[in-house]
């Protein structure tokens, strides 16, 4: 099965729950991805990337509370492992020599 890819902010807010040790409600996941990625996102604005990200498959969330805490169900390895072979698949047709190249900068 083929997941949908990322964009760019939903990497950044992927990577800081998997950066994170345990579940992060809304609050946790603004602050920090606010922090690591000198942002100013809204919690609205984070929000509307945690429910893509639900809806694509990466995370799931949970009511604790008041507060909806995310969960991942996609890996970063397992994401990593899948944009790897896209990447390869797609420029293998090109001079292996020339992507080995490009690696060494």
């Amino acid at each position: 099965m083929e997941r949908q890819s990322l964009t760019n902010c939903e990497t950044l807010v992927m990577k800081t729950v998997w950066d994170a040790e345990r579940d992060l409600d809304l609050t946790d996941i603004t602050q920090r991805v606010n922090e690591a990625y000198n942002k100013k996102w809204r919690p609205q604005t984070v929000s509307t990337f945690l429910a893509r990200l639900v809806k694509k498959g990466y995370l799931r969330h949970y009511r604790q509370g008041r507060a909806f805490y995310y969960q991942i169900l996609v890996s970063q390895k397992e994401y990593l492992g899948e944009m790897a072979e896209q990447f390869l698949e797609f420029w293998k047709r090109e001079n292996v020599d020339v992507f080995l190249e490009a690696l060494e900068r």
